[in-house]
């Protein structure tokens, strides 16, 4: 594709300038996000919509507004054209997570391309680009936990410095869509787990202190190929209850299968997301089928078990996988003056995980549910 949208003065002071205007014209010829990213891991130093990092595409204009946070707004003077969506599609919160920052890479390369042409401001985020380039889950702190101000709990580090930047551009994103008048705010967060799971792909729907669940948000993620749901428990540090609480975003969490390293993932298996999220932001027709229990496997959070000192023990196998369930009065943990046995049939854990630090969650335990 020819573009002669290129960057000829730099204003970036904290990094190799020549070496930025480099990677960043590179990026608007071809496209590729994953690799301006990951160049410039720490951020850049000018930040924001107003900066001269901003090319026009088809329909629309693209602006970096740093790394790894890519803005694109379609353009039209048509009153009928004004958006009606506002869309957060975040990946790589956790570094080693590759399937869906490559998801993300897709959809932002196609828009690039002009294969596709948007209709709705959208904010694409690969989340942590210091944890990509290790390939963990994070470098110092797990940014998942971090967001709602928790943040501000911890001592210095990347992604402590990272929450607050996200929340930050999150927030101007959302307030900045009111201008058209009334729009629907949506943020997909998405995962890939740790360990295998009984149902490959599931979602987390954060807890709406009191809102109806929406079906047909559950509808959509099942055109995505996502049937399994856990309803969310209370509030919590994770993304996509940030912009579900704070601006009361459509947000999931979605956990896609397995961790695997950059290169090794298959994308057919994860072909239904990216054409929904890509026919959600282009203002495709989306065809979903009406609500039934019958078509998912539902769940609801009983509560955390915590890791409260160093006798921590978990009699949990390390094979296990998310959604396996337990007998009653089956000893799932034990620390210093307590222990945790299960009380309900079909009690089933999700996320076990004995080495976090004092105060944190080891397991999440949940039952089976159906909505009325």
């Amino acid at each position: 594709m020819q573009n002669n949208n290129t960057l000829t003065s730099p204003t970036l002071t904290d990094i190799s300038a020549d070496s930025f205007v480099q990677a960043y014209n590179l990026f608007v010829q071809q496209g590729d996000f994953i690799s301006l990213t990951r160049q410039f891991e720490q951020g850049l130093a000018q930040t924001g919509r107003e900066n001269n990092l901003n090319f026009n595409v088809k329909g629309a204009k693209v602006s970096l507004l740093d790394s790894g946070v890519l803005l694109v707004e379609p353009q039209s003077s048509a009153t009928s054209d004004k958006p009606s969506k506002s869309i957060v599609i975040s990946s790589g919160i956790h570094g080693n997570e590759t399937a869906p920052i490559e998801i993300v890479q897709q959809i932002v390369g196609d828009i690039i391309a002009q294969k596709i042409t948007l209709k709705h401001r959208t904010l694409f985020i690969m989340g942590n680009p210091v944890a990509m380039n290790i390939a963990k889950r994070f470098q110092t702190e797990n940014l998942n936990r971090l967001f709602c101000g928790k943040h501000q709990d911890i001592a210095a580090c990347f992604e402590k410095d990272r929450a607050e930047k996200l929340e930050r551009y999150v927030s101007a994103f959302f307030n900045a869509g009111t201008e058209n008048g009334e729009v629907t705010n949506y943020h997909y967060d998405l995962h890939t787990a740790i360990r295998n799971s009984k149902y490959e792909k599931f979602a987390i729907y954060p807890f709406q202190n009191g809102k109806p669940w929406d079906k047909e948000q559950l509808s959509f993620m099942a055109s995505c190929g996502v049937n399994t749901i856990l309803f969310g428990h209370g509030p919590s540090g994770t993304f996509s209850y940030y912009s579900s609480a704070n601006f009361s975003a459509h947000a999931f969490t979605i956990e896609l299968g397995k961790v695997r390293p950059f290169g090794e993932n298959d994308m057919a298996n994860f072909s239904a997301m990216t054409e929904q999220l890509t026919a959600l932001v282009t203002d495709r027709e989306l065809s979903l089928k009406t609500f039934a229990n019958a078509d998912f496997n539902l769940f609801t959070a009983l509560g955390d078990i915590t890791k409260v000192s160093e006798n921590f023990k978990l009699y949990i196998d390390d094979s296990a996988s998310n959604f396996t369930d337990y007998p009653v009065d089956t000893l799932l943990s034990t620390d210093t003056g307590q222990e945790y046995r299960t009380t309900q049939p079909g009690e089933s854990i999700v996320f076990p995980n004995a080495n976090v630090g004092n105060g944190q969650r080891a397991v999440l335990m949940v039952v089976p549910t159906t909505l009325s």
